[in-house]
């Protein structure tokens, strides 16, 4: 497995964030995820987007961070936030999400970023189950989808 960090607008990173919008437009039974995101919010120091490539070239995952800080949306101040992280259906089983999740902990980490928080639904157990297993913990709610009933917040110290 090839780990590349790429644009967020990246013509990859377009087709698996297309991918990811129609799941949740599946599991939710909505649009997708509308929270506000520009590629420049993806670009070192402030961000990191990353995207799995198989053995024949093809782009199987995705994950990024990009800063936040302290503001009214419910961030504190050294706060990473992940985004986008996805597998396609049949690359799912083989570890990715969590190389994907490593890596970007490790960046922001190194970015001096102090804390990763990452937003997630209820209709999303293999992502919450992700994230439990890898030390986050619930948090207050922030971001786009704050006062959201299916929404799920979680936080890790970096």
């Amino acid at each position: 497995m090839d780990i590349r960090r790429v644009a967020f607008d990246h013509p990859d990173a377009v087709k698996l964030n297309d991918e990811v919008q129609a799941e949740y437009a599946v599991r939710y039974g909505d649009e997708g995820d509308v929270t506000p995101l520009d590629p420049s919010m993806f670009d070192p120091p402030l961000g990191l987007y990353l995207i799995a490539y198989d053995a024949d070239g093809r782009p199987v995952a995705t994950g990024g961070w990009r800063t936040q800080d302290e503001n009214d949306e419910g961030y504190s101040d050294g706060d990473a936030e992940l985004k986008r992280m996805f597998v396609i259906g049949e690359a799912r089983g083989n570890g990715l999400a969590r190389r994907i999740l490593g890596a970007l902990e490790a960046d922001a980490r190194a970015a001096g970023r102090t804390r990763m928080v990452l937003e997630t639904g209820n209709k999303q157990p293999e992502a919450i189950a992700l994230y439990a297993s890898s030390g986050y913990e619930p948090c207050a709610k922030f971001g786009h989808y704050r006062f959201h009933k299916d929404s799920r917040c979680y936080a890790k110290a970096l």
